[in-house]
């Protein structure tokens, strides 16, 4: 059983009491031009270049800066952006979180797949090319238990799915070790917001107000031997600067900690939530691409996604700056793809905005210049010795 003190937890509680997270937000602040320019001749960027490239005079060499975070991807990752899209096991959920689609009191159809259901989703994503598949649930124990989670694990891997991630309620060590054994490849989890009163103010009810369980997730997953995890907050709860702080120090903690693991970060950002939830924070386009760009150049070989949440134009200018992973045609509500037709759709989480098919987010890859790739990793890979 991990103990709070060797936590990210602990580390994020003492950047907090210590003052470091405030000396971090006053260097953002002050940072020059001459700031900028430093950052940007020692690459890959250390903490204070990262906080300089966050600044506000960060803005005006945007184009330098996306260049360099285009060059530095394609040296790590080649000239590639890999494909993946979410498979919804169920929008049930006994949650209260004020921005979410799924939030309970939501009046929404409600619907969980079935085992077979979720082999029609799958086989059916399977036939477009797709081999990397992200798992998605609201938060139910009785509606999804983690044996209908290892069950469709285990069913998508025999499919042929060569990555299977499952981004779903926070579980403990053991049930993940129960998952990994199953197939899954990785695990997302977004605390949402890292500030704990704005977590406190929109997580109204429910086991996910548990804010120290949720951070402690990423953690569980790395010592149940779960491959990648991916790390995030969502763009719009909390003050921007702040929070890119705390996910750049969670993401090193991670990394430096959990070295066997892969660490990834997504970037997801709140365009429209339920009625009556005032956006406290909202997050612009120049705000998402500095963040995305400085998080490259301080964190050369971490994968950075990008969903269906942004629009084409933004998107299609991120495809290999930073950007290496992206979802395509997505849907967002459980058995959308095969099960249940457009017009008795169960309800969304969240609406997509990019709502291209596969193929033509594959042709707006090629035509930035880049490949578009449905795997990139194979278990029979080993190291050379």
């Amino acid at each position: 059983m991990e103990t709070p003190d060797q936590s990210f937890f602990h580390s994020l509680t003492a950047m907090e009491s210590s003052g470091a997270l405030s000396e971090a937000l006053e260097r953002i602040t002050k940072s020059t031009v001459s700031d900028v320019n430093n950052a940007m001749e020692r690459l890959p960027v250390a903490w204070p270049g990262f906080l300089a490239l966050l600044s506000g005079p960060a803005e005006n060499h945007l184009d330098e800066i996306k260049s360099l975070a285009k060059n530095l991807t394609a040296q790590r990752f080649g000239h590639t952006v890999n494909l993946y899209i979410p498979i919804y096991l169920s929008n049930a959920c006994i949650n209260q979180c004020a921005y979410c689609g799924f939030n309970s009191r939501m009046d929404i159809r409600r619907k969980t797949l079935s085992l077979d259901e979720v082999g029609l989703e799958g086989e059916r994503l399977f036939n477009e090319g797709f081999r990397n598949i992200l798992l998605v649930a609201g938060e139910s124990r009785k509606d999804t238990p983690l044996s209908l989670m290892e069950q469709s694990v285990r069913a998508l891997k025999e499919m042929g799915f060569v990555f299977v991630g499952l981004e779903a309620e926070p579980l403990g060590e053991d049930e993940y070790r129960i998952l990994g054994e199953a197939g899954l490849d990785g695990v997302t989890v977004y605390q949402e917001t890292y500030d704990r009163e704005m977590y406190a103010r929109v997580h109204k009810a429910g086991p996910k107000k548990d804010y120290q369980w949720r951070l402690g997730a990423p953690e569980r997953v790395a010592k149940a031997g779960i491959r990648s995890v991916s790390v995030g907050f969502l763009l719009g709860l909390g003050e921007f600067c702040a929070e890119a702080v705390a996910l750049a120090a969670h993401v090193k903690y991670l990394q430096k900690r959990f070295w066997q693991t892969s660490v990834s970060v997504s970037f997801p950002r709140i365009h429209q939530a339920p009625a009556g939830f005032e956006l406290a924070n909202a997050v612009s386009d120049t705000r998402l691409i500095k963040l995305i760009s400085a998080m490259r150049l301080f964190n050369p070989d971490v994968t950075l996604t990008l969903s269906t949440r942004e629009a084409p134009a933004l998107r299609d200018e991120l495809f290999g700056v930073g950007i290496n992973q992206v979802s395509a045609g997505s849907k967002t509500s459980p058995g959308a793809y095969t099960v249940i037709g457009s017009e008795s759709s169960a309800g969304e989480q969240f609406p997509v905005v990019d709502e291209r098919p596969p193929h033509e987010v594959a042709e707006a890859i090629k035509k930035a210049g880049l490949e578009f790739v449905w795997k990139d990793w194979d278990k029979n890979l080993r190291p050379v010795a």
